[in-house]
């Protein structure tokens, strides 16, 4: 016998409501408050009620929508002028198009487990991209106990019970800094946030690729960036004032190393004769910029059709595993060799 398919009339009586007030719901009517609208849609998902039929049309018959959410602002995350995130939102865009879905950008930003579920349950999406994880990592795992359909751009990090993908951001920095050291760079330093798992991550593989080379760690050459170019200008100007003795810089962006090389060719220093400097991220201007920016690159494109494949053919599970994004070293002018 064939299994009868969800009707309105089915939605509205387990949600306690008129046939009227369950249509005006799924229409996302402000005549109906929130709290109803996110109790009808968990059931119309929960009872597959293909109400996408039911709200206004895109202009194109899209098969799916995605939500793009970004969490309060830390560090980097969650500031879309960052060239990288521009980047990645080219990645997820071309992605969703090639899968005939529509992109969303919500104006919520997540700060916290309750926001966190707003964001979720006030989605009638297929699914929900965050980029970026900021402080949110208990809050993700707590989210995923009952959400399947969300993925977060962002580390793996320990007792992950969500979906992450991201880059390797350890290989990255070990790269980076053994590059250096292969040219004889004896005094490198990492340059770039202390407190986000990514920026954490690329500290690691910069202290990894230091013990490997037979390089001290100096902690005086682990010196704090904001995800800027003013902030790493200053931090290098500081370091020059101090007379600390470096040739080589790691900066956990390409954004800090651009900041890095103004100071240094500002203060008269030669790049990369004096100071070897390599980024990280490979966004357009490292290229053209002069001297060309030596960097480590993110495959962004691939980042988003992992995310978006994730949404759509894990729907319900949780989006699958969580996947790491090989990073490459791009040799261009700022370190030689």
């Amino acid at each position: 016998m064939t299994k009868r398919s969800t009707r309105l009339e089915d939605i509205a009586a387990l949600a306690g409501v008129s046939i009227a007030t369950a249509s005006r719901a799924l229409n996302d009517s402000p005549a109906v408050n929130t709290r109803t609208k996110q109790k009808i849609w968990k059931l119309a998902r929960e009872h597959d009620y293909p109400f996408r039929r039911h709200m206004p049309a895109a202009p194109i018959g899209a098969s799916g929508t995605i939500a793009l959410v970004t969490p309060r602002p830390q560090g980097r995350e969650g500031r879309l002028s960052d060239p990288f995130f521009l980047e990645l939102l080219a990645g997820v865009g071309e992605a969703a198009r090639e899968r005939g879905c529509d992109l969303v950008m919500s104006h919520v930003s997540p700060a916290n487990l309750h926001d966190l579920s707003i964001a979720m349950t006030t989605s009638r999406a297929d699914g929900v991209i965050f980029l970026g994880q900021s402080t949110l990592h208990a809050a993700f795992n707590r989210i995923a106990e009952t959400e399947g359909r969300f993925v977060v751009w962002g580390a793996e990090l320990p007792d992950q019970n969500y979906c992450s993908i991201g880059s390797d951001n350890v290989n990255g920095g070990r790269r980076a800094t053994a590059h250096l050291a292969r040219l004889g760079r004896k005094r490198i330093v990492y340059l770039g946030d202390l407190e986000p798992p990514e920026a954490l991550q690329r500290q690691r593989g910069y202290q990894d690729a230091l013990e490997t080379a037979g390089l001290t760690l100096d902690p005086d050459l682990i010196v704090p960036a904001h995800f800027e170019v003013e902030s790493a200008e200053a931090a290098v100007d500081s370091m020059l004032r101090r007379g600390l003795d470096f040739d080589g810089i790691v900066a956990a962006s390409d954004l800090i190393a651009l900041g890095a090389v103004r100071a240094l060719l500002h203060a008269g220093k030669s790049v990369p004769g004096d100071v070897s400097v390599i980024g990280f991220d490979n966004v357009p201007f490292s290229r053209y910029s002069r001297p060309a920016l030596s960097t480590i690159a993110q495959d962004t494109m691939k980042a988003g059709r992992l995310m978006i494949s994730k949404l759509l053919d894990h729907a319900g599970e949780g989006g699958g595993r969580s996947e790491r994004i090989p990073t490459d070293l791009i040799v261009r002018e700022t370190c030689g060799g």
